[in-house]
């Protein structure tokens, strides 16, 4: 009694999900954590820049929070535009079509400049008109130069997308890992010497954190030019072969990345917006909102990270034209993002005094924390869920599912329903981020219902 049966239906699928997994699970985590840490590299930037001007004054803080933040803000549509790289050379690199995957860069690269240009004329209107933002005098001072020089980054950062993208659908994930991680030496190195005037170097405060930002992102682009190019040199290939532009395939491009874009500056909006109205609140409220969201950002890396590994093994699956194989690609990636996020979200709920003491000492600031982190906890793994259900639906070819999904999960869901509680019902912060957790418990249930019927598609 009680003993199953070999040939019993459930226990036969069962043990079939358990090998497929083990059998996914490596190359996942292999192609993953190098991304992972990438992404925690490119994080790690800004807060080197924080803490270098930390010491110069509050005016220069600010100025590298405003600066920065806006940079971001409009930056994040070019990088989300080269999104669709994911899928282009992961489908031709898994069907053994290298020489697609290389025209796809071609064109991605012509994408990053035209967006660029386009770009850079919407930064450049904001600096002339960063006196409007109603900064308080000192830090519109020492804001306008930061912000200026953050400016000319824009170009270099969008080519390292591009390049970034092609090889990460190669799997070739490392050189991308090391070249973030060292950016951020030669950030703090030339930043200690600019903002300081160590070594005989001007002291220019927060604007030389710019400079050194700058330098650190041009440096990003070279390193990856170069192992690019040593990469092709072994494998006799050449990829400046093919240099014209291909209107049509440029075109595709942009048709799989502007919804990328679009999923990403909703996505990102959302949170802006509950930051400036956790603003109208007390200063110890959005103190608690920042360091949370901070400290939810952190970990959200991980799983953006293996979304990116999601992307690029569904993309080789479905090149190959191994329908159970992206299957199997896309539910380990969830399924690794469900252990790390419950992982970080019991952090969150047993040592939410201690993750907040890194950032603040303030009593009232820790006692709202707390309650805040306890809401974090429960949507961590709803976050970790949406995004990486993104990316492997874009392993298939799907932006425009996840951008609508954030639309109406976020902006018609979420962010009404937290201002009403927060607002109305009088619950202040806590209510605003209920909001947001009810929003990506439903982008996430949409997107895996989505990823679900997708599998059954290709599968057939």
């Amino acid at each position: 009694m009680g003993r199953i049966a070999v040939d019993d239906p459930l226990h036969t699928s069962v043990g079939s999900l358990v090998r497929a997994l083990r059998t996914e699970i490596g190359p996942m985590f292999a192609l993953a954590w190098p991304v992972a840490a990438a992404e925690l590299g490119w994080m790690a930037m800004g807060l080197v820049d924080t803490m270098l001007v930390g010491r110069v004054g509050a005016e220069a803080i600010g100025a590298v929070a405003i600066g920065s933040h806006l940079f971001f803000a409009i930056a994040i549509t070019g990088i989300g535009t080269l999104l669709g790289l994911d899928y282009l050379v992961a489908t031709a690199h898994g069907a053994g079509r290298l020489e697609d995957g290389r025209r796809a860069l071609v064109q991605g690269l012509y994408l990053a400049v035209l967006v660029s240009i386009a770009l850079t004329g919407v930064l450049l209107l904001m600096h002339a008109n960063l006196d409007h933002l109603g900064l308080a005098p000192g830090v519109a001072t020492a804001a306008r130069p930061y912000f200026g020089t953050l400016i000319w980054s824009l170009l270099p950062v969008l080519l390292f997308t591009a390049l970034r993208r092609y090889l990460q659908a190669l799997g070739r994930v490392r050189p991308v890992m090391v070249a973030l991680v060292s950016a951020n030496l030669i950030n703090a190195g030339v930043g200690w010497l600019l903002v300081f005037g160590n070594w005989g170097a001007p002291a220019l405060g927060a604007v030389g954190a710019g400079w050194a930002t700058l330098a650190s992102r041009i440096y990003m682009l070279g390193f990856l030019v170069v192992a690019l190019a040593r990469i092709e040199r072994r494998a006799g290939r050449s990829v400046l072969h093919g240099l014209g532009v291909d209107p049509p395939l440029l075109g595709r491009l942009a048709r799989l990345g502007l919804p990328a874009a679009t999923q990403m500056l909703l996505e990102c909006g959302v949170f802006a917006t509950a930051t400036v109205l956790a603003g109208s609140l007390t200063a110890s409220a959005l103190a608690a909102h920042q360091i949370a969201l901070s400290a939810a950002a952190f970990t959200f890396m991980v799983p953006l990270g293996v979304s990116a590994a999601a992307a690029v093994r569904v993309g080789h699956a479905i090149g190959r034209r191994q329908p159970a194989a992206a299957r199997r690609a896309g539910w380990t990636a969830l399924l690794l993002a469900v252990a790390f996020m419950s992982a970080s979200a019991v952090v969150f709920v047993t040592a939410p005094q201690a993750v907040l003491r890194v950032f603040t000492d303030a009593p009232d600031v820790i006692a709202t924390g707390v309650t805040l982190l306890a809401v974090a906890a429960a949507f961590q793994l709803f976050d970790g869920l949406q995004v990486v259900a993104t990316g492997a639906l874009r392993g298939v070819g799907d932006t425009r599912t996840p951008m609508l999904a954030n639309l109406a999960g976020h902006w018609m869901l979420g962010l009404p329903i937290g201002a009403a509680l927060c607002f109305r019902i009088g619950w202040g912060v806590v209510g605003l981020w209920i909001g947001l957790c009810i929003g990506l418990i439903a982008v996430a249930i949409t997107l895996i219902s989505v990823w679900a019927r997708t599998t059954d598609v290709i599968d057939r």
